[in-house]
């Protein structure tokens, strides 16, 4: 499926803001990564990020990659609505699976209703503002509303 021009915006602009502000902290991949769960089982993510120490990037191929990342960040779903009964299953389901493969942290931005959902192991999940800051990883707090505005000098309102 393909994106709106806001999610495709704010991928875009949060790879940029991550490698900006962790260049060389994090191997940062997009474009839907595949990511192997299991033999059979896989999901892929807008972005993932993975210490360096965890992939190779000389041994890349076109196998999905069996390595949990460390963070993975999706806005809504890309997936077709019409096979999704129930929205908030999905996310919940797919935000399970990739926790439970080893993933520490899994953050939902959603367009519509411009909350962010940040779902950590064992812990309570928070359902915040584009407004607030969120915590991706130690060292970088970004704030959703700002990453829009701020690296396209505020090419679009996030409320259109």
């Amino acid at each position: 499926m393909g994106s709106s021009f806001l999610q495709s915006l704010i991928i875009s602009n949060l790879v940029l803001f991550i490698n900006k502000h962790l260049g060389g902290r994090y191997i940062v991949l997009t474009n839907e990564v595949g990511i192997q769960l299991s033999k059979g089982t896989w999901r892929a993510a807008d972005i993932a990020l993975f210490e360096p120490g965890q992939i190779d990037v000389s041994q890349a191929s076109n196998k999905y990659i069996s390595v949990s990342p460390k963070v993975v960040i999706e806005i809504d779903t890309k997936a077709e609505v019409a096979e999704i009964s129930d929205t908030f299953s999905y996310y919940n389901e797919k935000t399970e699976q990739l926790l439970d493969f080893g993933v520490e942290k899994v953050i939902w931005i959603f367009t519509d209703s411009k909350k962010t959902l940040i779902a950590t192991q064992k812990k309570e999940w928070a359902l915040v503002d584009w407004s607030k800051n969120i915590k991706i990883t130690d060292g970088l707090e970004i704030n959703i509303e700002e990453v829009i505005h701020d690296i396209q000098g505020g090419m679009v309102d996030a409320n259109d």
